[in-house]
């Protein structure tokens, strides 16, 4: 790194004596440097960075409200610091800064890797500049004489959890005056790392909120040595107590999503992780402890230690996730479908730590590609994700590789083993930030990542494809994941839906992405370029995939979804793949079969082929597999699997049985735009133009939406009123809007300027 210029001009990089191992924690250092300013200060900038994680406070005062900080990213490529206004910390005279390190992602335990992937032991960067009210600026720096020791939190780390033992606590450790004579010095680290210095672009995680349990339950079997809290919501976070209790006892807190039939936690499912936080009390009167280094993916938590010498005050629920604000409402008629949404927004705020994760809780926690497109269109309605996958497209920029691979996981991307992630997997690198440009008429993260973009389907077709084929079984030995826990067998690495009818229906969609792409960003000549491939794709996918009559093979849902989705079908022959399409979800009883792959376009392809009945009784469906069964049997998130847990068989398989994902409740985004009917033009993004086409079906007798757009609030509600559906809408300053009615529905005016407006559709 270069650290020659500002904001680190004469910071160096420092770091403690402690040190870990490949399979165990080492206390977290504390740092501390004491300064002295002659005058009052007018400004003050103080700019941070750590590999690992850091926590800093400024004369006792903890610094900004940001958590895990400086981030995730490959730190390999790229390390992201933060600038805190700090003027009102300092004072004239004796001052003193403090930090504390932990291992996070750079040391710590990531999936089902050892620790250490990047390093042995965090680091620190930091410097502060003041400017005196009398014109002199002071700059206080990491280097050598900073002194270091350890304190009470014993082991930190996102999967193991946090050990803390109250009764070392180091006082005023960040206070001028400080005693500090037993520190140690700071050490600089074997090799100045090579990573690239850069401001954070993305939101911060925070404490968004607080949860109370909603009672203590007992545990089965009674045990006086056991209590248990259900906090009646699965999310990402951990818990504050406030305890009372004698000096050096020890409480134990465990994790839990679910509960087994006898009361006791549901853990198998988090793999070979403890996710258990360990609190040493000091023994002074009542003690609050919350964690700085971990978070967890629960609902139940169990404390466990000598509890009939030990008064539990209270127990709070912290919920973090990366700061996004909410800016969509959904709700209708239908109370299942209102949880459904709740727990699809529960997912995502879960899963929406630094980066779009696909669990919080097991030994996993990595920024899936695949999870990430399937679900990015949905995740713009309910909050706003425009910087948050800035950053996060940034990331995969530094993971591509040299010839133009995007891997499936992202940072980390050496996890799995593959320098390509696969079909729907790395076609996130085009997919999600063409969605980002549609939602919010973002034209930057198209042009940021344009080149990123066409190295990326250049790689594709020299690499991956043979005669615009993409993923052959007989030339390449990776294919990818196929439709990834479909029921009809797709999930497995073969059979169900071939993988490569899945990669090169993806291939296809690359390709007129990349088109339009192209238009937006004034390059003709690629987009002719696209255009002329995407052609190719489609007639390689008909003579391969699709008979004369319009079967396609494997005659999967899936198969049916993607090649009526993504165009690939003669027009002549759509309504007959149609129809094969809804023989195979009648044939189930009105149950979907389909995988992360297909699930995302389902309800829409049978919607724009005229089966809007059959669409609303999948998304009406209370049995199992559906939406709704994992809702009827108390869910507060979505599930990973749809058989998660089923009244027959029980749990499903420990070794990948999440109860928190966000992959299926990309079906989110069909009720914002069909169920309620709030939908943008791609042609004039980021809802200047607004499409109003509510959809009505099933059991639905009214919905409502809302959205927050850089215009203004975007609105819509609509009931039922006989054989009329009356409709109120609010179009924002500066946009217009287009009121499209359902076929059997007529309006006598369609097209709307600014303002709130209503009108009543008739039955024709």
């Amino acid at each position: 790194m270069k650290n020659s210029s500002p904001p680190f001009s004469r910071a160096r990089w420092i770091s403690a004596s402690v040190v870990g191992g490949p399979r165990t924690c080492a206390p977290a250092p504390y740092l501390r440097k004491e300064f002295f300013l002659a005058h009052p200060t007018a400004k003050a900038v103080l700019s941070i960075t750590a590999l690992g994680l850091y926590e800093t406070e400024i004369n006792g005062i903890r610094v900004g409200d940001e958590v895990f900080t400086p981030g995730w990213t490959n730190y390999r490529k790229r390390v992201q610091f933060q600038q805190f206004d700090v003027t009102k910390l300092l004072h004239q005279g004796e001052n003193a800064m403090g930090v504390i390190l932990g291992d996070g992602w750079y040391c710590g335990f990531v999936a089902w890797r050892n620790r250490q992937i990047y390093g042995d032991q965090p680091v620190l960067l930091a410097q502060l500049e003041v400017q005196l009210r009398d014109g002199a600026t002071v700059i206080v720096a990491t280097d050598s004489t900073w002194k270091t020791t350890t304190g009470p939190i014993l082991e930190n780390d996102f999967l193991v959890g946090e050990s803390y033992d109250a009764r070392l606590e180091l006082g005023r450790w960040s206070e001028a005056g400080y005693d500090d004579r037993q520190w140690g010095r700071v050490a600089a680290p074997a090799s100045e790392p090579e990573a690239e210095l850069s401001l954070r672009t993305g939101p911060p995680v925070r404490r968004i909120n607080e949860l109370m349990p909603l009672k203590p339950v007992e545990n089965f079997p009674r045990n006086p040595e056991r209590r248990q809290f259900d906090f009646g919501q699965n999310f990402s976070g951990r818990i504050r107590i406030k305890v009372k209790t004698s000096r050096g006892t020890t409480l134990t807190i465990r994790y839990a999503e679910i509960l087994k039939p006898d009361g006791s936690l549901y853990t198998e499912n988090l793999r070979s992780i403890r996710a258990a936080d360990i609190y040493t009390a000091a023994g002074n009167g009542e003690e609050i402890w919350e964690p700085r280094f971990t978070f967890h993916g629960f609902r139940h938590v169990e404390i466990l230690g000598p509890l009939g010498e030990t008064d539990i005050l209270e127990v709070t629920g912290i919920v973090l996730h990366s700061d996004t604000p909410s800016t969509g409402i959904f709700r209708c008629s239908n109370e299942l479908l209102n949880q459904l949404q709740h727990n699809i927004v529960w997912g995502q705020k879960s899963n929406f730590i630094e980066v779009p994760t696909d669990c919080p809780q097991r030994n996993e926690r990595l920024g899936w590609t695949g999870d990430a497109q399937v679900f990015i269109r949905t995740a713009a309605f309910n909050m706003d994700v425009r910087p948050f996958f800035h950053k996060w497209i940034q990331d995969i920029r530094d993971a591509q590789s040299p010839r133009g691979a995007v891997p499936a996981v992202i940072p980390n991307e050496e996890f799995i083993g593959q320098e390509e992630g696969g079909p729907a997997w790395s076609d996130a690198t085009i997919i999600c930030p063409w969605t980002i440009y549609l939602c919010y008429g973002d034209c930057k993260i198209l042009a940021d990542h344009y080149d990123s973009m066409k190295r990326y389907l250049d790689f594709l077709g020299s690499c991956r494809c043979q005669g615009f084929l993409r993923s052959l079984p007989e030339t390449y030995s990776w294919t990818g994941f196929g439709d990834w826990l479909a029921l009809d067998g797709s999930g497995n690495l073969s059979g169900g839906t071939p993988h490569d009818l899945i990669g090169t229906a993806f291939y296809a969609y690359d390709a007129s992405i990349m088109a339009q792409v192209a238009v937006v960003l004034g390059h003709s000549l690629d987009a002719e370029k696209y255009r002329l491939l995407n052609k190719d794709i489609v007639a390689a996918f008909q003579r391969r995939y699709i008979t004369p009559d319009g079967l396609v093979a494997s005659g999967t849902q899936t198969a049916y979804v993607l090649a009526l989705h993504f165009g690939l079908i003669e027009e002549s022959k759509r309504a007959f793949a149609a129809q094969q399409l809804v023989r195979d979800i009648k044939k189930r009883g009105y149950h979907l079969a389909t995988g992360f792959v297909g699930t995302p376009y389902l309800l829409e392809v049978l919607e724009a082929n005229n089966y809007l009945d059959v669409a609303y009784k999948l998304l009406e469906q209370e049995t199992f597999p559906s939406w709704l069964f994992p809702v009827k049997n108390g869910a507060t998130t979505i599930w990973e699997r749809w058989d998660g847990w089923t009244p027959d068989k029980g749990f499903s398989d420990p070794s990948m049985n999440s109860f928190n994902h966000y992959a299926y409740g990309a079906v989110g985004a069909w009720m914002y735009r069909s169920v309620a009917g709030l939908e943008l033009d791609p042609a004039e993004p980021g809802y200047r133009h607004i499409i109003f086409r509510p959809r009505p079906g099933g059991s639905i007798s009214w919905a409502e939406a809302s959205l927050k757009t850089a215009y203004g609030v975007v609105a819509l509600s609509w009931k039922l009123a006989g054989a009329a559906l009356e409709i109120t809408f609010t179009v924002p300053n500066g946009c217009h809007a287009t009121f499209i009615p359902a076929p059997e529905y007529q309006v006598e005016k369609t097209d709307f300027s600014e303002g709130t407006h209503k009108l009543t559709a008739c039955k024709r």
